[in-house]
């Protein structure tokens, strides 16, 4: 693939508003040398908006202030003229009732903003693992050129000789209080240990995953996705970042130049070979959606299933990502899918040069931490999708973070109708439930939570704990932190607030999930289920105005990315109309 480089000097987008002497453009200048900008800052060189989703009610992206006038200096260095312009930031972390449910707004708000702003270009300065794809969504609806910078993850936690991976540990240590194994007191202890610098999950959870898929969608430069948040290096790269967006505008390399089928087919097997989080299937999908490319989570099946996973950090492996970082980092990885002709080498990136120049070169510097293929973690990796009655339009599975036994298993269904019922169960030790039952949780997807939140987790009930059990089978059509571990069964589509089949099951029921065969079966009759949905009557009331409403009435399902059915596939003309 090769991509031909506009004509430059050429008339520029933001000399709509800029440019000449009339009304219109003295006043939008005028207003802007309020700032005490130069005159000759409007002379038609590209004008480039940082989108910042800096927010200290975000943790991971509340340091992202200092990179932001960092892209400005390299801005300024490559001759363009650089404007911060603040954006909605989802933080996974403080969001009710989940960030997923806010994740469509801020792409709105972010493709109205680039659309209806003068800028150029934009850098999408994200963290938070919603900011991601919510950035990449926007700009690839409006389609200027874009690239991103990741604020990188945080430093490793420790506590008393452990190494401590943020969620992964809260997840064990939480799991761990249950099972009389540690005090409350020693949990609050170990608090402090897991969140100890600036920036983003420091597993392989949903925000380094993001920060892999930027990269290796070609949407970031190499090397991005895994430098520390406070490494200088990382500083270096949101300057570097900033000095290529100018000449990318100079050359109009544009998302859909970049983000094409056979990005996404390198970014899904990378994700396989990283361990990467499920939520990056969601994620990709809608992405793909923006840019008007049929990407299906049978192609997530297909294009992951014989990709091993390399990448020996937690919560699939036992590293995090500081050391990923030491190693190599992403770059090491897409030069082994190279070398295994598991890559389209060459498409083109936010640098104007094919994937593969950028990496042929590089070296892994330490093979525990990016594996060998012979000591994989797992041979086939990615991302399982399952199907069958129980989840007609697909499941899905992360084999590297499951329990080998359980990838094929037969259980008794034990149900909880929603969030709220199993808050109040789970710790009753009259709950008839041992380790051989498989734990189903309803009306937790896009419709039904609403926003599809990351309980489907869940918490394993103390009794089977105590036993020394640490995974069980568990199925819902919610989502699962990146950070998460287990055999869980995610994203059951159609949702049960949908009337998918979920919503049908009953405790006794048996169910059967069989990896292999990408199966997963509810083990009744088809009369008997299609007696059952005919009587089934929507538990979720629609809510009355606002964005909520708006997102009940038009969210897909998790197997469309959950996108708004209005927004996917509509790229429009990023000039508006001049209103003065």
């Amino acid at each position: 693939m090769t991509f031909k480089p506009a004509k430059w000097p050429r008339k520029l987008r933001s000399q709509e508003w800029f440019g000449g002497t009339s009304k219109d453009a003295i006043y939008h200048r005028g207003w802007m040398k309020n700032q005490g900008y130069p005159a000759d800052l409007f002379d038609g060189r590209p004008v480039i908006g940082i989108l910042n989703t800096f927010s200290e009610l975000n943790p991971c992206n509340a340091h992202l202030n200092d990179l932001a006038e960092r892209v400005k200096h390299g801005v300024y260095e490559a001759g363009g003229f650089p404007v911060i312009v603040p954006v909605f930031s989802v933080s996974e972390s403080g969001f009710r009732p989940t960030a997923m449910m806010f994740r469509n707004i801020a792409a709105m708000a972010v493709e109205e903003t680039i659309r209806g702003q003068q800028m150029d270009g934009c850098v999408l300065l994200v963290g938070c693992d919603k900011t991601t794809p919510s950035l990449l969504m926007g700009a690839a609806s409006v389609d200027l050129p874009s690239i991103c910078v990741t604020g990188g993850p945080m430093l490793n936690g420790h506590f008393r000789g452990e190494k401590v991976g943020s969620g992964t540990h809260l997840w064990k240590f939480s799991e761990a209080v249950k099972a009389g194994e540690m005090t409350a007191e020693e949990f609050v202890e170990a608090e402090a240990s897991m969140s100890r610098s600036p920036g983003s999950c420091n597993t392989m959870g949903t925000a380094s995953t993001m920060a892999s898929m930027a990269e290796a969608l070609g949407m970031a430069l190499s090397g991005n996705a895994a430098i520390p948040a406070v490494d200088s290096r990382r500083r270096m790269m949101a300057q570097l970042t900033g000095r290529r967006i100018v000449q990318m505008v100079k050359d109009d390399l544009k998302p859909s130049d970049i983000m094409t089928r056979q990005a996404f087919e390198n970014a899904i097997r990378t994700n396989a070979a990283i361990g990467g989080s499920t939520n990056a299937v969601i994620h990709l999908l809608a992405m793909a959606g923006r840019v008007g490319i049929d990407l299906t989570l049978d192609d997530w099946d297909k294009l992951g299933r014989d990709v091993p996973t390399i990448v020996n950090l937690m919560p699939s492996g036992k590293h995090l990502m500081e050391e990923f970082f030491y190693a190599g980092g992403l770059p090491v990885v897409i030069k082994r899918l190279g070398e295994a002709g598991l890559l389209n080498r060459d498409a083109i990136t936010v640098s104007g040069k094919a994937i593969w120049d950028e990496v042929k070169d590089v070296r892994n510097n330490n093979e525990d931490v990016i594996l060998p293929t012979d000591k994989a973690l797992t041979q086939s990796g990615g991302i399982v999708v399952v199907k069958g009655n129980l989840a007609p339009d697909g499941a899905v599975l992360k084999p590297s973070a499951a329990t080998p036994a359980l990838m094929q298993h037969k259980g008794r269904a034990v149900v909880f109708e929603d969030i709220d019922d199993y808050k109040a169960r789970i710790d009753d030790e009259a709950l008839d439930i041992d380790e051989t039952c498989v734990m189903v949780l309803k009306n937790c997807g896009p419709r039904g939570y609403p926003g599809m939140a990351e309980v489907g987790n869940m918490g394993l009930p103390p009794k089977v704990l105590r036993k020394g059990i640490t995974d069980m089978v568990r199925i819902s059509d919610a989502r699962m932190s990146g950070t998460a571990y287990g055999t869980v069964v995610l994203h059951t589509s159609p949702e049960a607030a949908r009337g998918g089949p979920l919503a049908v099951v009953r405790s006794g029921d048996m169910i059967e999930l069989d990896v292999a065969n990408r199966r997963l079966h509810l083990d009744i009759s088809d009369a008997e289920l299609a007696r059952r949905l005919a009587e089934w009557k929507s538990p979720v009331e629609r809510p009355q105005g606002g964005y909520a409403q708006l997102y009940h009435d038009h969210v897909q399902g998790a197997d469309k990315g959950a996108d708004m059915d209005f927004l996917v596939g509509c790229r429009g003309n990023a000039v508006g109309r001049e209103s003065h």
